[in-house]
């Protein structure tokens, strides 16, 4: 049976956030939550701080080519999740790269993230089954993007896939060690809106 939706109270599934496999004991489904979460609150006074480090920085929707090299950076994202490849997926983290999921759980660094996607791919299959831009800003060398994501976990063992869904802010910096020539720095990731046609998985 596919999981549409999770539902909303106050929490998704941390089964649907990158690097989330490891976080998994006991035979517990962990539940995310930002509520009340400080974490949040550092991310916001860092977006703030990055929007007013020039007074003359603009927010732009890039150029058609830096929207192209963006998109074929976050697709490269996915792929390497849907081909189980852990090593890729840490190598488009950058190595300083913090993933705020709620209360205490923080991964910290590309290896963190690389393991963590390695776990996981030991115990499922997963794939991104949706990914829908709702906004993508620029300034300089740096893109902000948010997305409602969904993804599908096919335990390995033979159980029941289910879908999870959530909604994720990214902080990409363009860098030259990176196979796409972008790395995430940071990302947030609440719960998802409502489903829409649109968003069902097919």
């Amino acid at each position: 049976m596919l999981r549409k939706d999770v539902g909303y109270a106050g929490a998704i599934p941390l089964q649907a956030l990158v690097g989330s496999a490891h976080a998994m004991s006991g035979g517990r489904n962990i539940m995310v939550s930002l509520t009340d979460d400080p974490m949040k609150k550092t991310l916001l006074m860092f977006i703030v701080m990055l929007f007013s480090i020039n007074a003359h920085a603009q927010c732009t929707a890039g150029s058609v080519a830096l929207r192209q090299s963006l998109d074929k950076a976050t697709a490269a994202v996915r792929d390497a999740f849907s081909r189980g490849d852990a090593a890729m997926v840490g190598r488009l983290h950058s190595p300083n790269v913090i993933k705020y999921f709620g209360g205490n759980n923080v991964i910290v660094g590309r290896d963190a993230v690389e393991k963590g996607a390695r776990d996981w791919f030991k115990q499922s299959k997963v794939e991104f089954v949706g990914n829908t831009v709702e906004n993508t800003c620029f300034i300089g060398n740096i893109a902000i993007q948010t997305v409602v994501f969904s993804i599908k976990t096919t335990p390995r063992s033979g159980g029941a896939p289910s879908i999870g869904r959530g909604r994720s802010m990214v902080i990409y910096v363009q860098d030259k060690s990176s196979p796409t020539g972008w790395l995430t720095l940071r990302e947030i990731a609440q719960e998802a809106p409502p489903v829409t046609p649109s968003d069902s998985v097919r």
